[in-house]
C-alpha cells in the first residue's frame, strides 16, 4: 500500500488559507483511490449480492449524482468488495486512512471525515451517502464543493467555524502526517495556520467564519481555486 505523506507537505502559515485548503481537500483523496484500487471487472448489471443494505437502483443514482452508470458500477464494485454489509462504519474509515498514513495517527481526521459523510447521523455510511459525497467533491460546482468543505470544518454544525474547530481539524491533519515525516515541525504550527486562515476568512472580525465569508474569501483566492481543480480528472 502506497503512503501519502509526501503529497501533504503543509506550507508555512504565511502562505495563507490557500495552502491550508489544498491540504485539507487533498486529504480526502485516499477515499477515491481506495475504491478504485479495489475494483475488479465491471459487470453490466448492477449486482446486488447478499447485503444488509441494498442501495438505490443504478439509474436513480445516475440521476442524483454526476457519475455515469459505468462509473457507479466501478464504485459499487470497490465498495462492496470492502464492505459486504453494504455500509461503512467509522472504524472502516479509520482503517482506510491508517493504511495510507501508517506513520501518523489518522484516527481523529477519519472521525471528522466520517461525520461529514454520515449526513443522516445514523452511525454508518451507505453506498448512496458515499457517492453523493464523492459526487460533490469530484464533480460539484465551486459552491457545492465549498459548502461541503465548510460542513467538514463546522464540527458542531451550528453554521459557523470557530478557531477551536479549525484548530481541531488542523491538529488532526498534522497528526495524520506523523512526526516522523515532519520532525522539525513546530508544535505551534497548527495554531499559526488557523490564525492565518481567520485573518483571511473572518471578514468582520467577530471571531467566527460564516458560510458566506468562507465562500466569498475562497473565491477571491487564486490558490484555493486552483486547488479545487485537483480532483477534476480523478475518475
Amino acid at each position: 500500500m502506497r503512503t501519502f505523506q509526501s503529497l501533504f507537505i503543509p506550507g508555512s502559515p504565511e502562505e495563507g488559507s490557500g495552502g491550508f485548503y489544498t491540504l485539507v481537500f487533498m486529504s480526502i483523496f485516499p477515499l477515491s483511490l481506495w475504491l478504485f484500487m479495489k475494483k475488479d471487472s465491471v459487470e453490466d448489471d448492477f449486482e446486488l449480492s447478499t447485503v444488509c443494505h441494498r442501495p438505490e437502483s443504478m439509474d436513480k443514482l445516475e440521476e442524483q449524482t454526476k457519475f455515469t452508470k459505468k462509473e457507479l458500477q466501478v464504485l459499487y464494485r470497490g465498495f462492496k468488495n470492502e464492505c459486504p454489509s453494504g455500509v461503512v462504519n467509522e472504524e472502516n474509515f479509520k482503517n482506510i486512512y491508517s493504511q495510507f498514513f501508517p506513520q501518523g495517527d489518522s484516527s481523529m481526521y477519519a472521525h471528522f471525515l466520517f461525520e461529514a459523510f454520515d449526513t443522516d447521523k445514523n452511525g454508518s455510511v451507505s453506498f448512496e451517502d458515499f457517492v453523493f459525497g464523492l459526487s460533490i467533491i469530484l464533480r460539484g460546482t465551486i459552491n457545492d464543493r465549498l459548502n461541503w468543505a465548510f460542513n467538514l470544518y463546522d464540527l458542531n454544525k451550528d453554521g459557523c467555524i470557530t478557531k477551536e474547530e479549525m484548530l481541531d481539524i488542523m491538529k488532526s491533519i498534522y497528526d495524520m502526517m506523523g512526526k516522523y515525516t515532519y520532525p522539525t515541525m513546530m508544535d505551534d504550527a497548527p495554531r499559526e495556520h488557523v490564525e492565518s486562515f481567520f485573518q483571511k476568512m473572518d471578514q468582520n472580525r467577530d471571531g467566527v467564519v460564516t458560510i458566506d465569508e468562507f465562500i466569498d474569501s475562497c473565491k477571491k483566492d487564486e490558490n484555493i481555486m486552483q486547488s479545487m481543480q485537483l480532483f477534476d480528472n480523478v475518475i
